[in-house]
């Protein structure tokens, strides 16, 4: 299975980023990075038909068999290094919202999950090189279902009946990186405030209640660094806690 990199590059708001394209990489994350250190400059995005060593969130590996989207997109960045929540704000914000204007109702499950119909279509893992306590640059990877063999409670594009706009893998490709662009000018131009609302919105665990030690809560939002924010009710007292990425598993469906 081949990717056309010319139908890729034809639906791209910023065409002027190099795009390298392959069929077999063991991670387009590691690729990007191997790119960068060879004296390719930032803005690039490297996708392959399928991976060996996909890299997921938590050290766990993406399963990358051939029909689905495997992209990197490296970014040049100014971003204290304190900000870096917010890198996985804007991009899953971005991808999510550049699908929905294609007819998808994808939602998002915290931190990044790309949520279609309760089931998981794509998730996002994001790598940063820091100095001097500033993210100077960092990679996106993102994989998204589009008619590859997935496990439970995965969702492929080309299974869901609704009509949509994405017609090819090519498409799916375009659309996503544009979203991650799309996603950092909003942050640039409208700041984390303006960016987590949108977030937010299309969050699917907002009003989910979770028990954590025993106690009910409900989820209410997000916070500015990427935490959870859920209140306890106990007792006749009320208590909302932050919770990092990592501490609870929402579960899909």
């Amino acid at each position: 299975m081949s990717l056309d990199p010319l139908n890729i590059k034809s639906c791209l708001s910023y065409p002027s980023s190099s795009l390298f394209v392959f069929d077999t990489v063991t991670s387009t994350n590691q690729v990007a990075w191997d790119l960068l250190a060879e004296g390719h400059s930032f803005p690039l995005m490297a996708i392959a038909a399928q991976q060996t060593a996909g890299r997921g969130q938590w050290g766990r590996t993406w399963v990358s068999s051939l029909g689905g989207l495997y992209l990197s997109v490296g970014l040049t960045l100014n971003l204290p290094a304190d900000n870096a929540p917010h890198l996985t704000l804007f991009t899953a914000w971005g991808i999510a919202q550049s699908l929905r204007q294609y007819g998808l109702p994808i939602s998002l499950k915290w931190p990044n999950d790309l949520i279609l119909e309760g089931g998981k279509l794509g998730g996002i893992k994001s790598e940063t090189r820091i100095q001097q306590e500033t993210i100077t640059h960092s990679v996106v990877g993102v994989g998204i279902n589009w008619s590859n063999a997935v496990p439970h409670p995965g969702i492929t594009i080309q299974s869901y009946p609704d009509s949509h706009n994405i017609d090819s893998l090519e498409t799916l490709a375009a659309v996503t990186i544009n979203g991650i662009f799309q996603g950092y000018e909003v942050y640039q131009q409208e700041g984390i405030d303006v960016l987590l609302r949108n977030y937010v919105e299309i969050l699917e665990s907002v009003g989910r209640t979770v028990m954590i030690e025993g106690v009910r809560g409900t989820i209410i939002g997000v916070t500015a660094q990427g935490e959870l924010k859920v209140t306890l009710q106990s007792s006749g007292s009320k208590t909302t806690l932050k919770l990092p990425p990592g501490t609870l598993s929402l579960g899909y469906g």
